[in-house]
């Protein structure tokens, strides 16, 4: 099995290949390789959303059954689900990561495509196990937390596979992915310790349309395959620097529609602390993000996400303290 390296690869590319990062080093480590298909770094922001969902329940106590249930919910949305969107990503990017990233697992050669499908698989049944068993524990009446993986996991495959491969579509495959990245964990922490709303439910669909911008932020890294092979992504659509600006747009305007929704229920501490949040991610869109995106985007999104992440948390333990998301 042979490996091209990245001969563009900057020093630290032996870490940036375990996290699935742009610029990675080549292995031959079949264990590395699976988890550079992975891509760990995609799962920190669905761990966080479990985080987010458990405190917008408004029920989530510091037990050690509590935390090891939180525990259990935080590895099904990240290692094994995200992991299964990540592994299924690449198997249908191939031709344009060979573009892209050539360096990647499967254009590289370092790993067979029977191999990538067998983890597939093995991610996707135990994602749905982990929910089975997470609904068992929550004594649920209707499996929600399955009904929840079942729903992610075909919205993971029709974002990547055709006939549908709603990547192609800038606007349709961004909303996905900033959804499943900001709404689905965060119903499956909400669901797990509490009560999943219909208000709710709708309030962090909102809320995804900030993680469209998002998501338009790592489309910049694509745009020469994207042309390529015809995917219509936002940067190929509008050019880079429209982009830009849209990305930015959205990541703002929907954080502010979340200030505006915590003052209205009555939690002006919290709207208040959300918005001194939003200020430096707007002073890193200057700095980085519409400067060049292209260049950036990696700083752009070390820099200003944090702050982005934390905002999430301040907005989900305001809505469980206000009791919001605590009613069916």
């Amino acid at each position: 099995m042979s490996n091209s390296p990245n001969p563009e690869a900057p020093s630290g590319g032996g870490a940036r290949q375990l996290l699935g990062m742009k610029g990675a080093s080549g292995s031959q480590n079949i264990w590395k390789l699976r988890l550079q298909l992975m891509k760990p770094v995609t799962w920190i922001p669905l761990i966080w959303g479990v985080i987010c969902g458990a405190a917008a329940s408004g029920h989530f106590q510091w037990t050690l059954q509590d935390n090891l249930a939180s525990l259990a919910c935080m590895v099904m949305s990240g290692p094994l689900l995200a992991g299964f969107t990540q592994t299924i990503n690449d198997y249908y990017d191939r031709d344009i990561d060979a573009i892209n990233e050539p360096y990647r697992p499967i254009p590289s050669g370092a790993i067979a495509l029977w191999q990538v499908k067998v983890q597939i698989w093995l991610l996707l049944l135990a994602g749905l196990a982990a929910a089975w068993g997470l609904d068992r524990w929550a004594q649920h009446d209707r499996p929600i937390l399955l009904l929840l993986a079942l729903g992610g996991s075909f919205m993971s495959f029709i974002y990547s596979a055709p006939p549908l491969k709603l990547k192609q579509n800038g606007w349709l495959g961004n909303y996905a992915l900033g959804a499943s990245y900001i709404a689905l964990p965060w119903w499956a922490g909400q669901a797990l310790f509490g009560e999943l709303s219909w208000a709710t439910a709708a309030l962090t669909l909102a809320y995804s349309l900030a993680g469209l911008g998002i998501a338009v932020v790592n489309d910049f890294k694509s745009v020469e395959g994207d042309k390529a092979l015809g995917l219509q992504s936002l940067p190929v659509v509008f050019g880079v620097k429209k982009a830009s600006w849209i990305s930015a747009a959205m990541i703002d305007l929907f954080q502010i529609a979340m200030v505006v929704a915590l003052v209205v229920l009555g939690q002006h501490l919290a709207a208040v602390l959300l918005t001194l949040l939003i200020i430096p991610q707007i002073t890193f869109q200057d700095i980085w993000l519409l400067r060049d995106p292209v260049l950036f985007d990696v700083k752009y999104q070390a820099s200003a996400q944090p702050f982005l992440v934390i905002g999430m948390l301040v907005t989900a333990l305001a809505l469980g303290h206000s009791g919001f998301g605590t009613t069916g």
